[in-house]
């Protein structure tokens, strides 16, 4: 599938079925822009960002996500509910049908790679039918000097079809859209959804298979920056508990957001060039380093704007996962290249609905292992149809809908990596606090921010008794006392006006965890299984 013919203003698609000539490549965000502008497919806002509607999807649809079943796949990939097998033979049809779709449209083409370490670089041509598909794809990706794209040969493909609908019966697919992987013929193929996050999410579950299968190096959903001195800190977490917010810290530099390697050379790297943000409720005041992104070359996502171009971020009514996009060089603060050493500090995140963990704890190996297979957070009366109290939401990895292998083989490289490197772990809930969804209030992020930097400043050292308690129900060691955050905040029974009632959701949270480890429990260790909450209500 590769095609390297040499570049110049335009670019050939006959390697990949598509014969036409109406194709522009590897234009300018600004380009871009103004394409998009004159074709009235978003606008632009006061800040100079382009405001766009992604349509139907505003986020990703996980039960439309497959992965074509063939020989390199078959017998490594953890099938199910979350890795959907797809056939061949449909995958052929269905490619054909798209390119045929996209023979007679006006394409926009880019090249560009993921993965900031050259050992592990991969070249990536992204095919799209919107012009702002492919800023996105500007944004997110790596950018090539003009240098490398001489010769540049592209190891995969991204063709993104936003128009196309498929017809599930005949083509193999659940409804009308698709996100499909082929990694013999190293293809990401996207229709029937504008949303962008699919095209990013399509290499990063790509790149979550090759690396551990072919280059013995663990991908991780995860965030990461870097001190003065050089310690790297990582950061899991689910969208929505603060990820994006808590790695851009105006006094470390910012590794990247979203999408990280770790290899055996001791580096954690980057997969991305850019940063993909929420932006519900952002502020210039809570968060200035992504409020300050939000300029010419940005994408905003399903924002609500006034007639000045003016965005009320607070104005949920499209949906609650507004976005942002921009190139990581919109903040100021970052790593070049986006490298780090091994790892001082790793925070599993969690949006904890129930408000029973507590705002930080230390974990032990054996914790750190079940927590990062459980991969905790919660849903909120308001974020999907039919939520009206919090739910307990499990996602292995803190990324599951971007694994395809089974959540313990990447467990186990996290665990291994952590001890040989000596990595301390910490759980921080950026949840609730005195109190569930709808009775307590959301911690709030200067506390969170408090008890993150001291951390990173050693001010929450080894465990001892009279610097930790140990959670009655969790088992997890909490701190008494952290700079810039109230003791009481620190325990979470304190925060609570009912100790009968907080033990009650503490222990209704406890069952949740250990009725979704029942799936691991046959490929975990008695030493990960010991790491769960080992009291619970019958």
């Amino acid at each position: 599938m590769n095609n390297s013919k040499k570049v110049t203003a335009t670019v050939s698609l006959e390697a990949y079925g598509i014969k036409h000539h109406n194709v522009h490549y590897q234009l300018s965000p600004a380009k871009l822009q103004e394409i998009t502008l004159a074709k009235k497919m978003g606008k632009e806002a006061s800040s100079g960002a382009l405001a766009v509607n992604t349509g139907e999807f505003t986020g990703r649809s996980p039960m439309d996500r497959f992965i074509v079943k063939d020989e390199i796949t078959k017998d490594k990939v953890w099938w199910g509910d979350i890795n959907i097998p797809f056939e061949p033979s449909k995958f052929d049809a269905l490619y054909d049908k798209v390119v045929n779709y996209l023979g007679d449209k006006e394409l926009f083409v880019r090249d560009c790679y993921a993965c900031a370490d050259a050992n592990y670089r991969m070249n990536i041509r992204v095919i799209n039918e919107y012009p702002w598909s492919n800023m996105f794809a500007y944004n997110m990706f790596i950018r090539p000097t003009k240098v490398e794209l001489k010769n540049f040969d592209p190891e995969w493909i991204v063709v993104n079809a936003p128009g196309f609908m498929a017809v599930a019966e005949a083509d193999g697919t659940r409804q009308h859209n698709f996100a499909i992987l082929n990694f013999t013929k190293k293809i990401a193929l996207i229709g029937g959804t504008g949303y962008t996050g699919e095209i990013k999410k399509g290499i990063f579950s790509a790149l979550n298979f090759i690396l551990p299968v072919q280059k013995n190096t663990l991908p991780m959903h995860c965030s990461a920056n870097v001190g003065k001195k050089g310690d790297t800190a990582i950061f899991f977490g689910l969208s929505g508990t603060g990820k994006t917010t808590l790695s851009t810290d105006a006094n470390r530099k910012l590794i990247g957001d979203d999408e990280h390697g770790w290899n055996n050379e001791n580096a954690v790297f980057n997969f991305e060039g850019g940063c993909y943000a929420k932006v519900i409720n952002l502020s210039a005041e809570q968060e200035p380093e992504i409020y300050g992104a939000i300029k010419k070359g940005a994408i905003l996502e399903n924002v609500i704007m006034n007639d000045q171009g003016v965005v009320n971020f607070e104005d949920t009514s499209i949906t609650q996962n507004t976005r942002v996009s921009y190139p990581i060089y919109h903040i100021e603060n970052i790593k070049q290249p986006s490298l780090g050493k091994n790892p001082k500090n790793i925070f599993f995140l969690t949006a904890d609905a129930f408000g029973v963990l507590p705002p930080i704890s230390k974990l032990t190996p054996s914790q750190a292992a079940y927590h990062f297979i459980s991969g905790y957070t919660a849903k909120v009366a308001g974020t999907e149809a039919g939520v009206k109290e919090p739910i307990p939401s499990f996602s292995a990895c803190f990324g599951a809908p971007f694994m395809p292998l089974h959540p313990t083989k990447y467990a186990e490289m996290l665990s291994k990596k952590m001890q040989d490197a000596g990595v301390n772990v910490w759980l921080v809930n950026t949840g609730w606090t005195g109190g569930p969804y709808g009775i307590g209030t959301r911690m709030k992020l200067k506390y969170t921010r408090a008890m993150i930097n001291a951390v990173l400043n050693g001010d929450l050292g080894l465990y001892t008794y009279d610097d930790y308690h140990i959670h009655s129900v969790f088992g997890v060691a909490q701190p008494r006392s952290c700079p810039g955050v109230p003791t009481e905040v620190l325990s979470p029974r304190a925060t609570w006006n009912d100790d009968e009632a907080y033990y009650t959701t503490a222990f209704k949270l406890t069952n949740a965890f250990r009725e979704n480890f029942k799936q691991f429990e046959s490929y975990a260790s008695e030493e990960i299984r010991r790491g769960g909450p080992q009291r619970y209500a019958y």
